[in-house]
């Protein structure tokens, strides 16, 4: 192993977590909340932090179905995460539009506009389910890296 290779592996920081509300009722937003806060659920035994910049995030979050208001925000602040990045759509608005999909203010799915690496299906998502995808994001966002096969 060359020493670029060692020095690349041994230096990896953890992955930071960024949350986008893309016109979310909340429900989905509560879950979240619940594996940042209760050691049951407890996000950061992954190893991951949530940050406050989407300039410092590695793996996005994104709840919602996307809504006309906020569709521009959403593109912008999700062109401001760096490469390489992993994107988790939390519950079924951001995967199909849920039950708003045929409301006149949605532009989802998101998929349509972003590519996602983890669905998260559920309205909302039981909070172990989040979890399980956060831990197949971190594998993925690894394999971005070039740090696992």
């Amino acid at each position: 192993m060359a020493f670029d290779d060692l020095l690349k592996k041994n230096s990896v920081r953890s992955p930071w977590l960024f949350r986008i509300n893309a016109g979310s009722c909340n429900g989905c937003d509560v879950e979240l909340a619940t594996t940042a806060l209760i050691p049951r659920y407890d996000v950061e035994r992954l190893g991951c932090r949530y940050c406050g910049s989407p300039r410092h995030a590695d793996i996005v979050l994104i709840t919602g179905p996307l809504t006309a208001r906020i569709h521009d925000q959403v593109l912008r602040v999700w062109n401001e995460i760096p490469e390489p990045k992993v994107t988790v759509a939390v519950g079924i608005c951001p995967i199909s539009g849920g039950v708003f999909r045929e409301g006149y203010s949605i532009t989802g799915p998101i998929d349509k506009y972003i590519p996602i690496d983890v669905n998260v299906p559920g309205c909302p998502p039981r909070p172990q389910a989040i979890l399980e995808a956060v831990a197949l994001g971190l594998k993925i966002w690894k394999q971005k890296l070039g740090l696992e096969a």
